[in-house]
C-alpha cells in the first residue's frame, strides 16, 4: 500500500502537467492567430482602428496591427525592410515611391480624399479667421513638414494664395501638429478636416473657402512579398467596400 501510494504521488504532478499542456493547445489563447500589419497615414488613425475591428470581426483568428505616422516616414521604413503587409498613404507622391521601388503588390487604389482645415485652441484666442491670417506677425503657427502630405498641401495652398508662412515648427505627422495645438503650444495648426472633426471640443476648426482647391487623395495597396498577401488583398477590398467607405465618410473623408 505504501509503495502504491508513493507511486501515485510521484506520477500525479506529471499527469497534471500533461493535462495543462493539453488545455493550453485546445482552449483559451491556444488557437493560432494571424497578424496583418498595416502601415497607414496618421490622419487615418481613428478610422482605420475602427475598420480593423470590423475586419477582425469578420475574420476569425486574425489580428490587425497598425503602424501610424507620416506617409513619408512610413514608406521609408518599408523601403528599408519593415515588415508591412499593407500601405495606405495620405497622398499619391509617397505611394509612387513605393510603386517605383517595386514594393507594391498590384496597382494602388484610391479610397478617400481629404482637405485642409485650420485648428486652433478652443475659442480661437488668436482670432484666426482665414488662411491669410496664418501669416500674422507673432502668431505661433505649426504645420507639417513639406515632405509630409499635409505639409505639401499646406505649402501648395500658401503658394496659391501668395501667403508667406513662418511656422515655429514643422512636424512629421498631422497628429503631431494637432497635439501642439491641443496642448496650447501653438495658436494655430494646419491639419485636415477629419482631424478637426475627430478632435471634437479640444480644438476650434477654422474653415476657409480655398480649401477645396487643394485635395489630398489617399491610395492603398498590398505590399510586395507580404507573408499574408491574400489577407492583405482582402483588407484592401474591405477598405474599398461598403463598411470601410461608410466609416471613412462618417469621419469626414470624401470619396475618391
Amino acid at each position: 500500500m505504501k509503495k502504491s501510494l508513493i507511486a501515485l504521488v510521484l506520477t500525479l504532478p506529471l499527469s497534471l502537467g500533461l493535462a495543462a499542456c493539453g488545455s493550453d493547445s485546445e482552449g483559451g489563447d491556444g488557437g493560432d492567430t494571424t497578424t496583418l500589419t498595416v502601415y497607414a497615414a496618421a490622419s487615418l488613425t481613428s478610422t482605420f482602428e475602427q475598420i480593423g475591428k470590423e475586419f477582425e470581426a469578420e475574420h476569425d483568428g486574425v489580428k490587425v496591427e497598425f503602424d501610424f505616422g507620416g506617409s513619408s516616414d512610413l514608406v521609408t521604413q518599408i523601403t528599408e525592410g519593415a515588415p508591412a503587409d499593407v500601405f495606405a498613404s495620405a497622398d499619391t507622391a509617397n505611394m509612387d515611391k513605393l510603386v517605383d521601388g517595386d514594393l507594391a503588390d498590384g496597382d494602388a487604389q484610391d479610397f478617400a480624399t481629404n482637405t485642409l482645415e485650420i485648428a486652433t485652441p478652443p475659442d480661437n484666442p488668436a482670432g484666426v479667421a482665414s488662411f491669410q491670417d496664418l501669416a500674422k506677425k507673432g502668431l505661433q503657427l505649426v504645420v507639417c513638414a513639406p515632405e509630409v502630405p499635409c505639409g505639401a498641401a499646406t505649402r501648395t495652398m500658401a503658394d496659391n494664395l501668395g501667403v508667406t508662412l513662418t511656422p515655429v515648427s514643422e512636424e512629421q505627422s498631422v497628429t503631431d501638429v494637432l497635439a501642439k495645438v491641443t496642448s496650447g503650444e501653438a495658436d494655430a495648426g494646419v491639419v485636415y478636416v477629419t482631424d478637426v472633426k475627430a478632435a471634437g471640443d479640444t480644438v476650434t476648426g477654422v474653415t476657409f473657402p480655398e480649401s477645396g482647391d487643394v485635395v489630398n487623395t489617399y491610395p492603398i495597396v498590398p505590399v510586395a512579398d507580404s507573408k499574408e498577401s491574400d489577407l492583405a488583398s482582402e483588407f484592401v477590398d474591405f477598405v474599398l467596400g461598403d463598411t470601410g467607405q461608410g466609416i471613412l465618410q462618417d469621419a469626414g473623408f470624401g470619396q475618391p
